[in-house]
Formats: C-alpha cells, structure tokens, sequence
C-alpha cells in the first residue's frame, strides 16, 4: 500500500455504514454491521500481502497453488471499540495472530492512558494490523502505533470504520509508514473529540452501556 489513506467507498460498504449512524440501530445490528463491514475492509487492507506457491493434490493432478507467504500477520484490537473489528477480521482470517493494546481517553485532556498491552512474538516478521473503529483526535492510535514499534514491528496497518481530518494529520505526522484504511473521512471533531457527523461512541453502542 502506498497511499497514507484508502477511502473504501465500496458501495456494501456505504451501505452498511449509513445503516450503523442510524440513531435507531440496535445493538445487535450494530455488531453484526461491524462485523460485516470489518471483512469488506480486511479485504482491502490485506490486498498486497505476499504470496508464494505450494504443491498440492486436486483431485484430478498435482498443481503449483498460490498460498500466503512468510509467517501469519499479526492483528492487534485497540481496546475496547476495536473487539468489534478484530470478530470479524478473524472469520476471515481465522489463523491471525492476536494482540491487545487497552488504552483509555482522559476526558479532560483527550489524551490516552494504557491500562494493558499482550501481543504476538517475532512482530518484525509479520504484517501487523491495528485496528479501532474510530480515528478521532488520533493520540490513542499514535501511542497505540508507537507502542507496536516499540515491540518490533516494522510493517504496519491502520484500519479503521471513521476516521476525522484531525486524527488523519496526526497520525501522519507521528507515523507516516503507517498506511490508514478507512470506510469513512467525517467532516470534523466537536469540541469534545468526537467525530462529527459520526455515529456516536462505537464502543457503548456495540456493548449497550452509555
């Protein structure tokens, strides 16, 4: 990949999206949503991984068969919001790899606070895929991003379902080899770091609590 930011205007993708903003969305159908567009971006996210042959067996001959080269990538969930993402990737990708960064925002400065961090050994050798629905101010996914390299990873993507012109210039600005992939470029923050028009707090309405 080798634009900063893929806009997927996929129209499925669209779709599903305007279906999620939906004040009246439940949260069951927010998830399943979620889940669903999470593959449609995986797709995208994962378009240039790197291939190889084996020799395998059909059953009328033997046949050099494309397979996925070099070890299993790495996807790595910004706790919480972006358990909802990870669900679907792993249907998927069933074989991923899997990490945790828990960061929470201070609401009173929007900056981020770890609370928990576990991921997968060798990440200099694997494709790693953050991911969190929302890109807001962006200092959760650059401390989140940071602490991936900080562990060895040297190959890494960024998905997300909105994404705001703020968060989209910081995380440039602190990671520029980290390629964004995103079903949405909203218009603006709000004055409380939330993206507008948004669709509100993604991790409260894929888990009911407010």
């Amino acid at each position: 990949m080798t634009e900063h930011v893929t806009h997927v205007t996929h129209p499925l993708v669209q779709h599903k999206l305007s279906l999620m903003r939906k004040t009246d969305t439940s949260t069951g159908e927010f998830r399943q949503l979620l889940r669903e567009i999470s593959q449609l971006l995986a797709y995208e996210i994962t378009r240039e991984l790197p291939m190889t042959t084996k020799r395998i067996d059909t059953p009328l001959e033997a046949m050099d068969a494309p397979a996925l080269a070099g070890k299993k990538l790495a996807l790595v969930s910004i706790l919480r919001a972006g358990n909802g993402l990870l669900d679907g990737i792993l249907e998927l990708i069933p074989s991923a790899r899997v990490g945790f960064v828990g960061l929470y925002r201070n609401e009173e400065t929007l900056e981020p606070v770890e609370y928990y961090f576990k991921v997968p050994t060798e990440l200099s050798e694997r494709l790693v895929i953050a991911v969190d629905p929302m890109l807001a101010t962006g200092n959760s996914s650059v401390a989140a991003i940071q602490k991936l390299k900080d562990a060895g990873a040297t190959n890494i993507r960024f998905m997300c379902l909105l994404a705001a012109p703020e968060g989209i210039a910081r995380m440039k600005e602190a990671h520029p080899d980290v390629p964004i992939v995103t079903a949405a470029i909203d218009s603006h923050l709000n004055e409380n770091g939330y993206i507008v028009p948004g669709l509100g707090d993604a991790g409260d309405r894929m888990f009911g609590t407010k």
